[in-house]
């Protein structure tokens, strides 16, 4: 262990010290500009913030050095010197590399003077090692407090339907890393919520997320992407699928998918059937999880959920309408005979294997079979519904009609 100098000799280093200090920074900067390339590459706006960086280091070592008792942490003094904009463009291992190159100079120049003034160096580099990684936690910190605000927000907006011009914007500043299709997912937070988690989940489905808390409701906004650093996906999952992988990241309850949606900006149209979906999902008894909010249509149009109407005429009623006026006729038997094939035969007067095709057509013009007891559900609301809506049609055309010819 060096022996301690006396204070004639400390003095005399720290005047020698103050002397050179100005020649040890000029010798730093320079043998940045020829070790670090990512030094020699910046704008010079920020070289010039690094070395005063630098600077502030050699000067805080020498007031530390005079009195290491009486500022412990002089250290992270040096930092004030660095503009905000700098920690976002140097990264921490940068800021290390920055460190030791100042610290070997130092060495160098320093070397044979003091025995005590290498330790003291040594030390001094240690606490503004610490000092630096504890500048970037907090301003990792911070930024992550802000991203979780921000996330809030947009999801909010995506929810409430009230995008503005600014949500792109917030959105890029997200990272976010969608790039094609988007579904959103509204179920239960869960007791003790594993954002993270959620996040790697869908890291590896090859998709990106945006989480929102809303009271007890947990959205997700799930949206295929190219992750960094990872390989496109081969093959893309169905959002159903990756819903069921998502699944024990929610809390007890219902967990209802949205449809899928072209982009991001279309999500509000996602997410408006979703927690529709929600709301009724407790009318299905049998209702599985995750549930698509589509096989809620029935619930969510007697709930009023204009939507869902809207959905059951555009696709189910007016297709078959289009198609044939017997498929409707047939359909509409079949359904008022508790969906048996004999009765609907004896109605219609055709014979069972006729309605048996025509039934397939159905299925094979609006993708649901009327066979299934489920389905059988939504395709006979969509005929109530449809039909409300063309009679109200047709009253209406009717009195107009009348109007014009009184006048």
């Amino acid at each position: 262990m060096p022996a301690r100098p006396t204070p004639q000799e400390k003095a005399e280093t720290l005047a020698w010290l103050r002397r050179i200090s100005g020649d040890l920074a000029t010798a730093t900067i320079k043998r940045l500009e020829e070790s670090l390339p990512w030094y020699a590459d910046m704008p010079p706006a920020r070289r010039s913030a690094v070395g005063l960086v630098a600077q502030a280091g050699i000067a805080s070592f020498i007031q530390w050095y005079e009195d290491p008792g009486s500022t412990p942490w002089i250290a992270a003094d040096i930092f004030a010197a660095a503009p905000r904009e700098l920690l976002r463009s140097v990264s921490l291992t940068q800021t290390l590399q920055l460190i030791r190159v100042t610290v070997a100079v130092t060495e160098e120049r320093v070397a044979g003077k003091a025995e005590d003034l290498r330790e003291s160096i040594l030390l001094f580099s240690r606490e503004v090692a610490f000092a630096s990684a504890d500048v970037y936690a907090r301003a990792a910190e911070a930024r992550g407090l802000r991203d979780a605000r921000l996330e809030a927000l947009v999801v909010d907006s995506i929810l409430t339907g009230e995008a503005d011009e600014e949500l792109p914007s917030r959105i890029a500043a997200l990272g976010w890393h969608g790039h094609g299709e988007v579904a959103v997912l509204v179920g239960t937070s869960p007791p003790q919520l594993d954002v993270d988690h959620l996040r790697r989940v869908a890291r590896k489905l090859g998709v990106d997320v945006l989480i929102g808390v809303q009271g007890s409701r947990l959205v997700l906004v799930i949206g295929r992407a190219v992750l960094p650093g990872r390989e496109p996906v081969a093959e893309e999952l169905p959002f159903t699928e990756i819903a069921l992988r998502l699944e024990p990241g929610f809390g007890p309850g219902h967990l209802v998918l949205g449809p899928t949606v072209p982009a991001l900006v279309d999500a509000g149209l996602s997410a408006r059937a979703a927690l529709a979906g929600f709301a009724v999902a407790g009318a299905w008894r049998h209702a599985p999880r995750p549930v698509e909010a589509d096989d809620l249509l029935p619930e969510r149009a007697l709930a009023g959920d204009a939507m869902a109407k809207a959905t059951l005429v555009e696709r189910i009623y007016r297709p078959l309408q289009a198609h044939s006026a017997d498929l409707v006729a047939t359909l509409w038997s079949y359904l008022d005979n508790g969906r048996s094939l004999e009765a609907t035969a004896r109605e219609l007067f055709v014979h069972p294997n006729t309605v048996r095709y025509r039934l397939k057509r159905v299925s094979d013009v609006i993708g649901w079979d009327a066979t299934g007891p489920r389905e059988a559900l939504i395709l006979q609301t969509a005929l109530i519904i449809g039909s409300i809506g063309t009679e109200a049609t047709r009253r209406r055309g009717s009195a107009a009609r009348r109007s014009v010819r009184a006048d």
